[in-house]
């Protein structure tokens, strides 16, 4: 019998082939070395054969149309360890970044320029928390994270002995380290802080108090904190100039979170609960998410995970499907620390001095000296007022935050993948901690539920709207709040339930969650389309998925124009208004009206704030877009704030920031409104991490594409306020029907693989852009018909 050779797949054939030309020759100039012949060397193999000897029995990987993995093993040994070496295939690049960033290491492959940011992450202790937590896992789960480490680890010596690593390796001069068991749980740490927990507003609220008056401030603030004027004083006195400590601060996207709802089977064609998941987070290439199929006689689940990671996060198996969306609960604390000035390592708590630990790190930098770095932690976490300098001999701010502890979310999510029903779901859910996340689940048998899971913490005084003091005991956590009364809703009369990072608790829930929720455009779209019908179909669901009707804008935009009536405008200001005035309110990449209506938002904020609010504290300004709403609203009412007053009253704002609207619309598309476009601007391009440096975005960016939809629409599409170019929004969409629970509509932007020259890097940007999926069929008779397969061949 013959052996299969192993094959590398046909290069994509793609319109950016002669910018990729281009990019390949200016690659070779530069660095001397590199050709097609290189790049092409570096391809995944996907058909034939692969020696894999760490496995004990032949896997089976069937890559689909769309790239994903089908992968079929006889026990889960060899299902993770062929897990870990075939994300490796098609992510290694973005999982070594990854492990880097979260760990602090990146600037021993960049250098200098990420030395800041390396800081930022050694002091929070992201890998430090994550090795304090391998111990709190099931002997099952650690062996699952070993064994997928394996697979990587076969895959990095392959590529290595065959000269086949990634190009981007090449390109930086490295080669990748082992992979390690605390590399996967330090890519989970990470997502913890990507979804936030709002220490940054926090420090916001402190600048404001230290600048501006106590009416100024709190015309600010989400909400008055408790103990408002005991805490606020104790601010006052306790001065901290934070607005160049945080200038090199890495703040998560303001706009993280998802959309995600279950109808239950009376209101869906089928019968059976539909379930729709569209998490929110960066968009870049290659995706942050990896679709995936693991198949074994004792796991079959599939759905994406991030690449790094064992398991499915975010999926389903043969029972149940699920999914989730950001609580965005207050679960990270600043203490202002009152320090000894006698020796900058202690710390006063309750009269006495107490010593605070020290941590040693030392960080390594390309093409110089390594740089020691101490990290401070008191008794309520890492000092991060000073991870950029430390001249503050009396005061600093730490920071007590549940990730930090150890914790064990990868637990959950391999119980996800067995559990058949709702309460061994439920139970599952007991392991994850952090970050916390709306839940919804829906499973063969007809139910629906929901719940928000994770450790949010149950304070003495205050509500986490402002640091509080840590020289005393008066504000330290008493717990959690219970796991049996987080907010839970089973199989609701309404026969449906959604999240969109909104509210989630009403005023008579008895614990304090957050004051700092999302705006609610997106989670009362959903609502109005699941209550409009009394039958949805899958259609419904796709279609909501990519809704791009803005109610900012059909709230907003009579406001806006009442306060321009009777106020002098130019002949072109008129013909803009008259894009509004014809508008029906949806965010279409190729209508005008988005354009002039988003950016006259943004400059109604720059009105307000610019040359007032520092602008490295901008960053850190948490709610923003919320708090400029509710200012609009209250002026409206006749009620103007401070800060509407100092501006010169709501008719001046409105006028002035429509006018700088029209002109900044101008500058970008020219003199005449008609032939604006929301698309032209708001286009999304997916950028590589390498694609900063020149030419190499001619190599690695697939090239940008018009986008509908905005930061408030259910198609989510987040932007750059300074280039609109669109970097934030759902690049996994998912929709099942659970009365076929073995096939699910789904898509990734921009595509599976992190290989410039794989089919499968940017195949999906179409479907991604106008609303499209893909089917991944789980049945075997399915995926093998028109798959590439390739055999990993045991010892």
């Amino acid at each position: 019998m013959n052996t299969p050779i192993p094959v590398r797949p046909e290069p994509r054939r793609h319109s950016r082939i002669k910018p990729v030309i281009l990019g390949l020759l200016l690659i070779v100039i530069i660095a001397g070395a590199v050709g097609y012949g290189v790049l092409y060397k570096s391809l995944p193999v996907t058909r034939g054969e692969l020696p894999l000897t760490q496995l004990s029995q032949n896997v089976s990987v069937y890559r689909d149309k769309s790239g994903v993995p089908h992968i079929e093993a006889k026990n889960m040994r060899d299902l993770f360890i062929a897990q870990g070496f075939v994300t490796a295939q098609d992510r290694l690049f973005q999982m070594d970044l990854s492990r880097r960033q979260a760990s602090g290491e990146l600037s021993e492959v960049i250098g200098a320029k990420t030395i800041e940011r390396d800081k930022f992450f050694r002091t929070l202790g992201l890998r430090r928390a994550a090795e304090a937590s391998l111990d709190g896992y099931s002997e099952e789960a650690r062996e699952i994270l070993d064994w997928y480490a394996e697979g990587v680890n076969a895959y990095i010596k392959q590529s290595k002995d065959n000269g086949s690593l990634p190009i981007e390796f090449m390109l930086l001069g490295y080669e990748p380290k082992k992979w390690t068991s605390i590399d996967s749980l330090t890519i989970g740490k990470y997502m913890a802080f990507d979804l936030g927990g709002h220490w940054e507003g926090q420090a916001f609220r402190y600048y404001l108090l230290q600048n501006f008056t106590e009416e100024e401030a709190l015309d600010l603030f989400p909400s008055y904190p408790e103990d408002g004027s005991k805490v606020l004083q104790a601010l006052r006195e306790t001065p901290l100039d934070l607005s160049d400590r945080f200038a090199s601060a890495v703040v998560p996207n303001a706009f993280n979170g998802s959309n995600n709802w279950v109808v239950s089977g009376k209101k869906t064609e089928s019968g059976k609960p539909y379930l729709a998941d569209d998490p929110h987070l960066g968009l870049a290439t290659p995706a942050i998410w990896y679709e995936t199929h693991l198949n074994s006689p004792d796991f079959k689940v599939n759905g994406v995970i991030f690449a790094g990671i064992p398991g499915i996060i975010l999926g389903k198996n043969e029972h149940i499907a699920w999914g989730v969306t950001n609580v965005g609960p207050d679960v990270q604390d600043l203490y202002i620390e009152k320090r000894n000035p006698n020796d900058k390592n202690e710390f006063e708590y309750n009269g006495n001095w107490e010593k605070a630990e020290v941590i040693n790190e030392k960080i390594t930098v390309k093409d110089q000296k390594p740089i020691d770095y101490k990290v401070t932690i008191t008794r309520h976490g890492p000092v991060i007022s000073e991870f950029a300098k430390d001249d503050s001999p009396e005061t600093a701010l730490s920071m007590k935050w549940t990730a930090l502890q150890p914790s064990t979310e990868l637990e959950a999510v391999l119980r996800f993948g067995k559990a058949q029903n709702w309460d061994e779901f439920k139970e599952a859910l007991t392991y994850f901690h952090t970050p916390a996340q709306n839940f919804v689940f829906a499973s063969t048998d007809g139910t629906i539920a929901y719940r928000a899971n994770g450790l949010i913490p149950i304070r003495k005084n205050g509500d986490s709207t402002v640091p509080v003091p840590g020289w005393t005991d008066e504000y330290e956590w008493e717990g959690f709040i219970p796991w049996k009364e987080l907010p839970t809703i089973v199989n609701p009369e309404e026969g449906f339930i959604s999240t969109a990072n909104n509210k989630i608790a009403g005023d008579t829930y008895p614990y304090h969650i957050t004051n700092t929720w999302a705006q609610p455009y997106r989670q009362n779209r959903i609502r109005e389309v699941l209550s409009a019908k009394d039958k949805l179909s899958v259609k419904d669901m796709q279609s909501l998925q990519f809704d791009h009707l803005d109610l900012q804008a059909k709230e907003f935009i009579p406001i806006l124009k009442s306060h321009l009536k009777g106020q002098k405008m130019r002949p072109v200001d008129k013909k803009a208004l008259q894009l509004l005035n014809e508008w029906d309110f949806q965010d279409d990449p190729d209508s005008g009206a988005p354009l002039l209506f988003h950016i006259w938002m943004l400059e109604a904020a720059n009105v307000l704030f610019e040359e007032k609010i520092d602008t490295d504290m901008m960053d850190l300004f948490e709610g923003k877009a919320q708090i400029v709403d509710q200012l609009i609203r209250q002026a409206d009412r006749g009620n103007p704030g401070p800060w509407i007053q100092k501006a010169g009253g709501l008719p001046k704002i409105m006028l002035t920031s429509f006018q700088r609207a029209v002109d900044k619309s101008i500058e970008l598309q020219g003199k005449t409104p008609a032939k604006w476009e929301w698309g032209t601007y708001h286009a999304v391009p997916f950028n590589h991490p390498l694609s900063a440096v020149k030419p190499l975005n001619l190599l690695f960016n697939p090239g940008s594409t018009p986008m509908g939809g905005s930061r408030v629409t259910v198609g989510a599409a987040g932007w750059s306020s300074a280039t609109g170019e669109v970097n934030h929004g759902a690049s996994w969409r998912s929709v099942v029907d659970l009365a076929d629970i073995a096939k699910s509509f789904n898509v990734v932007g921009p595509g599976q693989s992190g290989h410039v020259l794989s089919r499968w890097y940017d195949d999906q940007i179409d479907e991604w852009t106008t609303g499209k999926y893909h089917l991944t069929d789980v049945t075997p008779e399915a995926y093998r018909k028109e798959s590439e397969k390739l055999t990993l061949k045991a010892k």
